[in-house]
C-alpha cells in the first residue's frame, strides 16, 4: 500500500472531505489497514488567497508556499502527493520540477474519467484563476473534448460563492445560484457539467436535468487507486 501527500488547507473544509473519501473508499476495497495519509496545510496569508481566487492577481506569490509544502512531503517519506484544489494546478509543473516523486493531477484524471465515459461536450464552472491560467481548457482541446463555460455575469458570482466556502460559509441562496447555472449549461447539450473548484461540491448541487460531477471525486478515485497499486 502506498502512502499519499496531500497540499491541502485551500480550503480546509475540502481538504477534510477528501481525507475522509480516502480513508474510507480504501477501507472498503482493502480490509486489512489503514493508508498512510500525510496532509500539509499550506500557511499561505488569506490576501494571497483572495487576490488569485477572486482577481487572479499575484499568483507567483504563491509559488514558494506550494514548493516548500511539496518539498515537505516528500521528506516524510510520502510514494507520491496530490492536491484537491483545482486552482492549485495553475502551479503543478512547478510542484512537480521541485520534488522527485510523481504528483497526480486533477485535470490529467479528469480528462481520463470524461474520456472513459464517452462524454464529448460538458459545462464547466471553475474560479476566474482556473479559467483565465487555461487549466482545464487547453487539456480539453488536445482531448478532443468540447466545453461550455458560465457567462461572464455568472463567473463573477461563483467567484463570490467559492470565496463564502473558503471561508465556512454555506448559504442555500449560494446552492440555488449553482443550480441556476448549471440549469443554463444543460441547456447547451452538454453530457454533463464539471464542478471544477473542488470546493462547490460542499454545497451539494444535484440536478435531474443534467450528470453533475465533482472532479475532487474523480481525483479521490484515481489517489484511491494508486494508493492500492503495487
Amino acid at each position: 500500500m502506498k502512502s499519499v501527500g496531500i497540499i491541502g488547507g485551500l480550503g480546509p473544509e475540502t481538504t477534510s472531505e477528501f481525507y475522509l473519501k480516502l480513508i474510507f473508499e480504501c477501507q472498503k476495497r482493502d480490509t486489512k489497514e489503514r493508508p498512510s495519509v500525510v496532509i500539509a496545510s499550506v500557511p499561505l496569508p488569506f490576501a494571497i488567497e483572495r487576490d488569485l481566487l477572486a482577481h487572479n492577481k499575484g499568483k507567483e506569490r504563491y509559488i514558494p508556499y506550494l514548493v516548500q509544502e511539496a518539498k515537505r512531503l516528500e521528506k516524510s517519506d510520502v510514494d507520491f502527493i496530490v492536491m484537491p484544489c483545482n486552482s492549485l494546478h495553475v502551479f503543478i509543473e512547478e510542484i512537480r520540477q521541485s520534488v522527485s516523486i510523481p504528483v497526480l493531477s486533477i485535470v490529467e484524471e479528469t480528462i481520463l474519467y470524461l474520456k472513459d465515459n464517452k462524454m464529448k461536450n460538458i459545462g464547466l464552472i471553475s474560479t476566474s484563476a482556473t479559467i483565465a491560467n487555461h487549466v482545464y481548457e487547453d487539456k480539453l482541446a488536445e482531448g478532443g473534448i468540447d466545453f461550455v463555460t458560465p457567462n461572464d455575469l455568472q463567473k463573477a458570482k461563483m467567484d463570490k460563492i467559492i470565496q463564502r466556502l473558503v471561508e465556512g460559509h454555506h448559504l442555500d441562496s449560494d446552492r440555488k445560484l449553482i443550480l441556476e447555472v448549471v440549469q443554463d449549461l444543460a441547456e447547451q447539450d452538454v453530457d454533463g457539467v464539471a464542478l471544477a473548484c473542488t470546493d462547490l461540491q460542499l454545497l451539494l448541487p444535484t440536478s435531474d436535468k443534467v450528470n453533475i460531477f465533482d472532479t475532487m471525486e474523480v481525483l479521490a478515485q484515481a489517489t484511491v487507486r494508486t494508493i492500492l497499486s503495487k
